[in-house]
């Protein structure tokens, strides 16, 4: 039997999308249910990355203080060659925090996670569990979900953030998930483990190299340090089924600096994450079906926007829901339709050149030989506070079209004076 009353919004995934967007919807008044398709909520991994572009919404949602109170806001970003440890550049996140207003901070995925979903109960959202959805299809004036039980579920709006393998992308578009051949491998420990490491307890700390990278910050009040090591898979290359396992973890970064192979004992090795995205596409809206977060654009995880491009999702939609409801005479239906149509508008193009920017990010953090030694000239010729690179993502969220920050302007390798010999 399901419960009543019907929701205004059926929201399928319990992720951090999911109930971003769900919390962000029943702020503005609407009876949203979550169906979860995991036996309780939860997220597993390590750290995320927030930038102020994700921020300046946890404010808005009175969400920011927890979060600062759980993570930690560290003072520079630095970018490091992997293989000699040379600082290539950096971000002073005060200025930062300064020039956009809102504080770039790092979090356990499970924390933010936590935020939204005692922010979800407090609003009085439903929270379902051991749903799984495994059919969408639209009806009149609404959409309907089918579960694995065989009952069905329905709604005006049906928000499909149900993930990288999202069911629904697999009936609306029908596309594949694209393979990069890369591996990340996680580990948040305590800090007293790794303090003799040479490690950066305040920065974000990245470390480049030929096919692999390192990535190390503190999370939960400097008590616990994150590491994430990513690497392309020989076998991955060859075709092999059996890919990214610690055997090659350990041969990727065999000839990177000190600090980055202390780092490397430390990992989870009994379990992995293998890197997918999928290609951009232009239609997220298919009737009263709306694709939001991975289900919509997953990314490569090199600009570290995954998961707030998903929290902007979700106020995005929200946003212009309200606009459209405010403007509607007293008693009508809301103008879902309308309100769709601005979210994609928007949306579609921005996450376009997120998923677009990461794929290049990753073969530049990757480079090798002549091309490694040209990058390095080009950052460590960048200015400290030259945000051109930064601009077009951290400042506020558009929710028009024309609202979009133009993109920066590449640097090409080739005019790179590279002045030191090659490794």
């Amino acid at each position: 039997m399901n419960p009543e009353p019907t929701p205004d919004v059926l929201v399928v995934g319990g992720g951090i999308g999911g109930l971003s967007t769900a919390y962000a919807l029943s702020r503005r008044g609407l009876r949203v249910r979550v169906l979860e398709q995991a036996p309780e909520y939860g997220e597993v991994g390590a750290g995320l990355q927030i930038a102020p572009n994700c921020t300046r919404i946890l404010a808005e949602y009175g969400l920011l203080d927890e979060a600062k109170a759980l993570g930690v806001v560290p003072e520079h970003m630095v970018m490091r060659d992997a293989l000699d440890a040379r600082e290539l550049t950096r971000l002073d996140l005060g200025d930062l925090e300064r020039r956009y207003g809102f504080p770039y901070m790092v979090i356990h995925r499970s924390d933010l996670h936590g935020i939204f979903l005692r922010a979800c109960r407090r609003a009085g959202v439903e929270l379902l569990n051991d749903q799984v959805v495994v059919g969408y299809e639209n009806i009149e004036g609404g959409a309907r979900v089918l579960l694995q039980d065989g009952r069905t579920e329905s709604a005006p709006l049906v928000v499909a953030a149900d993930g990288l393998h999202s069911v629904a992308r697999r009936d609306l578009i029908g596309d594949d998930v694209v393979n990069s051949s890369y591996v990340a491998y996680r580990a948040a420990v305590p800090i007293e483990q790794v303090r003799h490491n040479d490690i950066a307890e305040n920065d974000v700390t990245v470390y480049v190299g030929p096919g692999c990278h390192f990535v190390q910050y503190a999370l939960r009040g400097g008590e616990m340090f994150n590491q994430v090591a990513v690497f392309e898979s020989p076998k991955a290359l060859a075709g092999r089924e059996d890919w990214g396992t610690p055997d090659e973890l350990d041969a990727a970064f065999a000839d990177t600096c000190d600090t980055v192979r202390k780092g490397i004992p430390l990992m989870w090795r009994d379990r992995w994450w293998r890197m997918f995205d999928r290609d951009p596409v232009e239609t997220w809206v298919h009737g009263r079906i709306v694709l939001l977060g991975d289900a919509a654009h997953p990314p490569l995880q090199y600009m570290a926007q995954g998961a707030i491009m998903a929290i902007e999702d979700g106020w995005v939609l929200a946003q212009h829901y309200a606009r459209l409801a405010g403007a509607a005479p007293a008693g009508t239906e809301p103008d879902w339709d309308g309100a769709l149509a601005a979210y994609e508008a928007v949306r579609v193009e921005h996450c376009r050149r997120v998923q677009t920017t990461a794929r290049s990010w990753g073969e530049l953090w990757h480079l090798d030989g002549e091309a490694r030694l040209r990058r390095n000239a080009i950052m460590r010729a960048r200015d400290i506070h030259d945000y051109s690179f930064t601009d077009w993502v951290y400042g506020p969220t558009a929710l028009t079209p024309d609202e979009e920050p133009e993109m920066f302007t590449p640097i090409p390798l080739s005019s790179a004076v590279v002045e030191e010999p090659a490794v």
